[in-house]
């Protein structure tokens, strides 16, 4: 707005605002008495960190239709300190794209951040449409030209409701990011259970005193005008062990000031811990507390929530029951879905869906027993679930299980740690044919290709992985698991060419006897005889594959032996010159000397942008780079654009060389062929094919 003579306001012109924002916020906590609080009231938001007011200004700042793309902590999609800007912010801006970094640390690991960070991407005015939430291991996005977009590692892909993101019918407008297939499931069932505290009449509160406010009531140990008090070393994995040897104060003295914040020690209460990372295996660890500790009264620490009636115990049967629900995955991974920081907060809590009062007391009466292990407590939400719906398809509870099985499989047969991720426990169970609700006794065998394992974790465990990400799975996961014996690659016919469109794996014959034992008493034994004999099945079998390499003798007599295939053959064809790199598309890895790559003014690039064969033309002082093209592309303008930035400091000519078995091979790619490059076939080893320029066969100024 502009200000007219007299000072009326006038309408800003048409074209005022902007028509895109990028964001990387600053992370502040702002105080009640601060002038940037000040002036973000004057603007129209109440707010407790100042990464919400660039986000609110900005919003304000933009166009109808501008987009805004923002780099932001994922603390503001809950609680209710931000509760004012979500319902302001989400009026003006229409959520498109959230992309999660799956490890909070990992992305950002060199900036010691401790909050959990999103990318959100919107739209001003936008009409509410499907969410694209993407979830990758870590920040390091590449382009893939196959793909004509930018991914990570490992990134997964899942399209969700706009009202699975922005519930409407959320007094609190919580941002659940549910981010593949499996957690929409888990927030599908939890939804089912429609109780809130209010109708159990039960109420969750923060432990009322803070350490330094009561310092002299504190003391080591309980005595006579003594209370107990509990801190979250009292409650560890939803046992009490009270007192403990520790620095913190194991009671509190009665006194005037300290009487308040007693809670009567009777009935049941139900405790969890408030501080809980993401990186934890479970975030609500829910202990049951029967006011089983000496004395009338008990306090408990400000780090504690507790589960309460009125300030006053509950029956143990409800008690055991809540502490039941709590416990369980379902709540633990729809709880994931919207916490995005390091708090388990009372507000998160009561946000929660809860059972009835009478399922909670059922479940209570079925663990009269004592705390019951988490596979009771799964039984006993998956029967309520599946009576309250039959038309559920996709069953997370049981898809995560298996999923968790397979990593613990993982794990005992030794993989290192990269392998030991939901991505490999996804391939595991695609070797296996293993359904959610299949069984290990009853595995398959069958052989499959990259794509169709990714399709299986898809349509069977809702993880749909980027296309791109075919490559990692076979560099990061198939790679290792044939080095250790897990599995055979090309058990039909076992020459084929590495990169083939027909490559296919299969889990060995010892592995699958022994998987199908996992869970059963012959577990142990078949898994030591396994672990006793796997160096030699993957001796055994590395020497199989290594009769079938091509080898290749370069000048100075080393011979090499590369993966069998037309690609490899060919490679064995062109070398003529000096050869100072050639690849191996099986190992993909490359043999030659680097001293002499860097004596010649090369950038080695470990992450695979070396060509297929690097030949040095000394009388003329040329570089020839060469791909060989069997079933992927030729030196078009990309490929040519990386190869030049590998040798910014060279000291010779480049020349780039196309290099196909023969002519018909050829013409399936001449249309992609870039211009100012060669291209030569094998079958017609003597003659040039040289695209357009000034010059025949030779380098180009840069």
């Amino acid at each position: 707005m502009g200000r007219a003579a007299g000072g009326a306001a006038v309408p800003a012109p048409a074209d005022a605002g902007y028509t895109h924002v990028i964001l990387n916020l600053p992370y502040k906590k702002i105080r009640l008495t601060s002038a940037h609080r000040a002036a973000l009231c004057q603007a129209g938001l109440e707010t407790s960190n100042l990464y919400t007011g660039f986000l609110y200004l900005a919003a304000q700042r933009l166009r109808p239709g501008g987009e805004m793309v923002a780099l932001v902590p994922r603390s503001f999609c809950n609680g209710p300190y931000f509760r004012p800007f979500r319902e302001q912010f989400f009026a003006m801006m229409a959520l498109r794209h959230i992309h999660v970094f799956a490890p909070r640390q990992t992305a950002f690991k060199d900036d010691a951040i401790l909050q959990e960070n999103v990318i959100r991407h919107g739209v001003k005015g936008g009409a509410p449409a499907p969410v694209t939430i993407t979830t990758s291991q870590d920040g390091d996005f590449r382009w893939s030209p196959a793909d004509r977009a930018y991914a990570a590692a490992d990134m997964t892909r899942y399209v969700a409701a706009y009202g699975s993101v922005l519930p409407a019918s959320d007094a609190q407008r919580f941002v659940p990011v549910p981010a593949n297939a499996l957690a929409q499931g888990m927030a599908d069932r939890i939804t089912r259970f429609t109780a809130t505290l209010a109708d159990l009449q039960l109420e969750v509160s923060t432990g009322p005193i803070i350490d330094f406010r009561l310092p002299n009531d504190l003391r080591a140990q309980s005595g006579p005008g003594m209370a107990p008090r509990l801190y979250p070393v009292h409650v560890r994995d939803g046992q009490l062990a009270w007192p403990q040897d520790t620095r913190k104060p194991n009671a509190i003295r009665v006194s005037t000031a300290s009487r308040p914040a007693l809670w009567p020690n009777e009935g049941c209460y139900v405790l969890t811990r408030r501080f809980a990372t993401k990186e934890e295996k479970r975030r609500i660890v829910a202990t049951l507390y029967e006011s089983n500790v000496p004395g009338p009264q008990v306090e408990f620490e400000n780090r504690l929530n507790v589960f309460h009636a009125a300030r006053a115990g509950l029956p143990r049967a409800r008690a055991a029951g809540l502490a039941v629900y709590l416990n369980s995955r379902l709540v633990d991974r729809y709880f994931r879905q919207f916490n995005g920081h390091t708090q388990v907060n009372a507000a998160d809590l009561r946000a929660l869906p809860y059972p009835s009062r009478a399922t909670l007391e059922r479940w209570g009466q079925a663990v009269a027993g004592g705390p019951p292990a988490h596979q009771a407590i799964e039984a006993l939400i998956e029967e309520e679930v599946c009576q309250m719906s039959a038309t559920l398809n996709l069953d997370p509870l049981r898809a995560q299980q298996k999923i968790e099985e397979a990593l613990s499989i993982l794990k005992a047969l030794g993989l290192p740690r990269a392998q030991r991720n939901t991505r490999s426990a996804l391939t595991l169970l695609a070797l296996l044919n293993l359904r959610a609700d299949g069984i290990w006794t009853r595995l398959e065998r069958p052989r499959m290709g990259i794509t169709p394992i990714m399709d299986f974790m898809c349509r069977h465990y809702g993880h749909d992985y980027a296309p791109h990400t075919r490559e990692t799975i076979r560099r990061q996961t198939m790679h290792q698991f044939v080095a250790a014996a897990l599995a055979l690659h090309n058990p039909d016919p076992p020459d084929r060419p590495v990169n083939s469109p027909q490559t296919c794996y299969q889990i060995s014959l010892e592995a699958w006897q022994l998987l199908a034992t996992f869970g059963t008493a012959e577990w142990e034994v078949a898994l030591a005889a396994f672990r006793a004999a796997q160096g030699t099945l993957a001796a055994r079998y590395a020497q199989a594959r290594a009769m079938r390499k091509i080898p290749v003798t370069l000048a100075g007599g080393q011979t090499l032996l590369l993966a069998p295939g037309a690609h490899s053959a060919l490679s064995q064809q062109v070398l003529a010159e000096e050869v100072i790199y050639i690849g191996d598309t099986g190992e993909r890895t490359g043999y030659g000397s680097t001293e002499r790559l860097v004596e010649l003014g090369a950038a080695v690039d470990p992450r695979g942008q070396m060509p297929d064969a690097g030949l040095y033309y000394a009388d003329r002082n040329w570089l020839l780079l060469i791909e060989c093209v069997t079933s992927h592309g030729p030196v078009d303008a990309q490929r040519r654009k990386e190869r030049m930035s590998l040798f910014p400091a060279s000291r010779f000519g480049l020349v780039y060389v196309t290099a196909f078995p023969d002519r018909k091979v050829m013409g399936r790619y001449l249309r992609a062929v870039a211009w100012e490059t060669e291209v030569w076939c094998a079958d017609e080893p003597d003659p040039l094919i040289h695209f357009d320029g000034e010059r025949f066969l030779g380098p180009y100024p840069r």
